[in-house]
């Protein structure tokens, strides 16, 4: 699949923008080397191999290097919360909008 100049103005006009004639070219560049991309790896068969939820699953004697969840900082609510105008409770208080 390989896009036109046509195809990247029609893209440029759905998402708003405006595009000089070299942006659109480069663009146009850009586009289709991704879709080549994508072409190449739509050509490899992988009839018979199972998607992985995660590509971790396959290295299960791995061991993922991850920090202790623990708090860090002090817990300072009430001097982040005393330029608010209102507060309830610990929560700050806003103005209805929706009705």
């Amino acid at each position: 699949m390989s896009l036109t100049s046509t195809d990247i103005a029609r893209i440029a006009n759905l998402a708003r923008l405006e595009l000089a004639p070299a942006e659109s070219e480069r663009m146009l560049t850009q586009m289709n080397s991704f879709f080549s991309i994508v072409e190449q790896m739509r050509a490899v068969d992988t009839t018979g191999i199972e998607p992985l939820a995660h590509p971790v699953v396959v290295l299960t004697d791995m061991a993922l290097r991850l920090r202790e969840d623990v708090a860090s900082e002090p817990n300072q609510r009430e001097a982040n919360q005393m330029s608010a105008p209102a507060v309830e409770h610990g929560l700050f208080l806003v103005p209805k909008v929706i009705e």
